[in-house]
């Protein structure tokens, strides 16, 4: 009988002791990860592992001590706290995972349309066997050939080149063509030109070509200290983050670290500037310049304001959708009382009272996109930007996003973008966590004259376009310089 509780005691010893290594084992790997992650402030870090130290060796007292009662108990503790460090090591490993993934954007998407007649009898792709198709002709954009490279694997085509996108779509009214090529943000910009477009057209076929791309526009700093500006650029299509497409969002967040000062400067879409790197015969709407990849976008308004963008963050329809959500809701003090209405399959319409407002996901995106329905139009439009990004970033600012913490990353996941580093992005949420101080956030529109021009993306004729006003201009560099060289 006591050669059987000998060895009885002895298994209980040996399942205590590996309960007790693997405490001291998980114990170095949580702290190992939260140095790996870099966002805890040093002095916390220190007293989590002091605190960890003091919790292991009390465990081994109270496991290996004399009294059932005392090893109970801190089996019950040391069980308790395993549990809770592997959340913890789930939480460090999940953030860097997301912070890596949303810096590492290493090509873009371009969606393409075949498309014909409505009352053409083609339905399919291979309908349209040895018949002609239109493209619009861009020595500089090397998707084009690929897009037909693609087609070509799929049906015999004859392609014939246009100069624009004007031109295109003659050839497919005038029935010089079967059938057009074209990529989705070009093809918005026929609806927007020619509305009864899509009345008279069919697609037929859809594809998308992914194009690697070398991410060089970061001009980095320290963002835990020194100042600096990130280009928000809000793309009008769902899905796929990578795709591109219109940006109908240009704002640019000056932040300085210093002074804990933040200010927004919202550029309407229409503005009528000249796109960098594009043939400057002609100006365009800044919203043009997202159809040729952010790093346009992004130079554009370095030409306009005169000053660095640093980083920038691109978002989409449904990265504003999600996030609302996932916050459960924002609240906006909405000015005037406005209807606003867009198409999502139906259209839904909805009453913004004046006042303030509580938003859910597509009431938030429905507030920032409508300017018809305002009597300053896009202007308003740009303030109710602002509005909903300052309602979003102090709801990411308060306590209780630690309740919704792997909600808002999974929401984010796939439909948010930027070019600041893994690195960067660590320090930041450091700097909070440690001092967690208040943020001053002072917001400004640049302002102009509507007026009617040709633009570079569609020559045929004149489009609507907001002139600069340079008073405007000037007052918005003057902003952004002083708060940037603040100390």
């Amino acid at each position: 009988m006591a050669t059987k509780n000998n060895t009885k005691k002895k298994f209980k010893k040996k399942i205590f002791r590996r309960l007790i290594y693997f405490l001291f084992l998980l114990s170095f790997i949580t702290m190992g990860s939260l140095y790996f992650l870099n966002i805890i402030p040093i002095l916390y870090f220190i007293c989590i592992g002091i605190f960890l130290l003091f919790f292991d060796l009390l465990m081994v007292w109270l496991i290996f001590g004399k009294g059932v009662k005392k090893r109970v108990f801190g089996t019950f503790l040391t069980i308790l706290m395993i549990i809770g460090m592997l959340f913890l090591l789930f939480y460090s490993f999940y953030t860097l995972d997301f912070l890596h993934k949303i810096s590492s954007q290493d090509y873009i998407t371009k969606n393409y349309s075949v498309i014909v007649l409505e009352s053409s009898s083609y339905g399919k792709i291979k309908d349209l066997e040895d018949n002609d198709i239109g493209f619009v002709s861009d020595a500089s954009d090397q998707t084009t050939q690929k897009a037909k490279n693609y087609l070509d694997k799929k049906v015999q085509l004859n392609f014939e080149s246009y100069d624009d996108s004007g031109d295109l779509l003659d050839s497919l009214l005038n029935e010089d063509v079967e059938a057009i090529l074209i990529e989705d943000a070009e093809k918005s910009i026929l609806e927007e030109e020619h509305g009864e477009f899509l009345e008279k057209e069919k697609v037929i076929y859809t594809f998308s070509i992914d194009i690697k791309i070398d991410d060089n526009l970061a001009k980095e700093v320290d963002i835990s200290k020194e100042a600096f500006n990130i280009y928000i650029s809000g793309i009008d299509t769902y899905g796929k983050i990578t795709s591109v497409s219109r940006s109908d969002v240009n704002m640019v967040v000056s932040i300085n670290p210093k002074t804990h000062k933040i200010l927004f400067t919202s550029i309407p879409r229409d503005y009528y500037v000249n796109l960098n790197g594009i043939d400057t015969t002609y100006k365009d709407k800044l919203t043009h310049a997202g159809i040729h990849g952010i790093d346009v976008s992004v130079k554009t308004v370095e030409d306009l304001l005169d000053t660095d963008i640093h980083y920038y963050a691109k978002v989409n329809f449904t990265s504003l959708v999600s996030i609302v959500n996932e916050l459960g809701g924002i609240e906006v003090d909405n000015d005037e009382a406005f209807r606003a209405y867009y198409e999502e399959n139906e259209v839904v319409n909805y009453f913004f009272k004046k006042g303030v407002n509580k938003l859910n996901g597509k009431q938030a995106l429905a507030y920032c996109r409508e300017r018809k329905s305002l009597p300053t139009g896009d202007i308003a439009r740009t303030k109710h930007q602002q509005q909903v990004l300052e309602a979003i970033f102090n709801k990411l600012l308060s306590k209780n996003i630690l309740t919704k913490y792997t909600d808002l990353l999974n929401s984010l996941e796939g439909k948010f973008v930027t070019n600041i580093g893994t690195k960067n992005l660590t320090k930041l949420i450091k700097n909070q966590i440690q001092s967690m101080p208040s943020w001053t956030i002072e917001k400004n529109t640049l302002t102009g004259t509507g007026g009617n021009e040709y633009t570079y993306s569609y020559k045929k004729s004149k489009s609507y376009v907001m002139i600069p006003d340079e008073d405007s201009l000037n007052e918005g560099k003057d902003l952004i310089k002083t708060l940037l060289q603040e100390a």
